[in-house]
């Protein structure tokens, strides 16, 4: 009896996994049929419950995802920044009739992805909303230190001088030895290590002279900053330093208005004693004056 219960279990084992199969090819086959946009608004349950949902394309990229393939079939031999270049000259050339389409399924894109966020974010615990914050906050501070560092490389701030090691890795990195990078670096190591207390006092100098040049350029540049109105880009050190000077420069102007008021007051006092000194003259002449005609 057992060989044959093992046998039928065996045999309605191997059944479901032929109807398993069977499902799955059928579903394959019905889904090669369906066209692309029947397929584009199918998802996994799984992969929404995992990961967000995806931001919609606006309609300029959409139309660029539509006409990147046929431009590129339509001209092979040229490189993808040059298609991107024709695309968007011709999407600007398009009446807003042309463009209409394409903004619109923009638009029911967004309206889709607010619900589907809502969705997801009702599946999480306060932990990964929390997570989820952090992640945020972090994407968005990356993002403004790449565009500082865009902004600044284009107001032509200098660049930050190089150490002695540095200095010596640039000038000998191509006759390292080493097929990688990392192996290079670690022969460049070991021949610093290994250098001279005179031959490392050349690169010393050199890294001393650069650091010079840093500090005058940084000041010139930090002095164009202020002409044109942005000190928000100066140093700290450098907005620290501007203040002080301020302060001393107001202490100064005001220990120099303290001083100057006494002497205006002994100016003042001084006028005021000579006028009355002219006075009293004036009214003694004046006295002697009757007292010669009485006589």
């Amino acid at each position: 009896m057992a060989p044959f219960s093992l046998m039928t279990t065996g045999v309605s084992l191997l059944a479901k996994s032929f109807s398993v199969l069977s499902c799955r090819t059928t579903l394959a086959r019905c889904t090669s049929v369906l066209p692309a946009p029947y397929l584009s608004t199918v998802k996994c349950l799984s992969s929404q419950a995992s990961s967000p949902p995806k931001r919609p394309l606006n309609g300029y990229m959409r139309f660029v995802q539509q006409q990147q393939p046929l431009v590129t079939k339509q001209y092979p031999e040229i490189k993808s920044v040059e298609i991107i270049r024709r695309i968007a000259q011709q999407w600007r050339t398009m009446n807003p009739e042309q463009k209409r389409p394409f903004e619109e399924a923009s638009v029911r894109a967004r309206e889709q992805f607010k619900v589907d966020l809502q969705r997801y974010q009702a599946q999480l615990t306060p932990v990964q909303l929390q997570q989820q914050a952090l992640e945020k906050r972090q994407r968005m501070a990356k993002r403004k230190a790449i565009r500082k560092k865009r902004e600044l490389t284009s107001l032509g701030k200098p660049k930050r001088p190089r150490s002695s090691f540095n200095i010596f890795m640039s000038e000998h990195f191509e006759e390292a030895r080493g097929i990688s990078m990392q192996a290079k670096m670690k022969s460049l190591m070991e021949d610093w290590r290994n250098l001279f207390s005179h031959q490392r006092q050349v690169y010393t100098q050199l890294a001393e002279d650069d650091k010079i040049r840093y500090k005058n350029e940084m000041k010139s540049w930090e002095d164009h900053m202020v002409e044109i109105g942005r000190d928000d880009l100066l140093r700290e050190q450098t907005l620290a330093a501007r203040k002080k000077a301020t302060v001393k420069k107001t202490t100064a102007a005001k220990k120099g208005t303290k001083k100057a008021k006494p002497k205006a007051k002994a100016a003042k006092k001084a006028s005021g004693t000579s006028k009355t000194a002219g006075k009293t003259m004036k009214s003694s002449s004046a006295k002697t004056v009757k007292g010669t005609k009485k006589a």
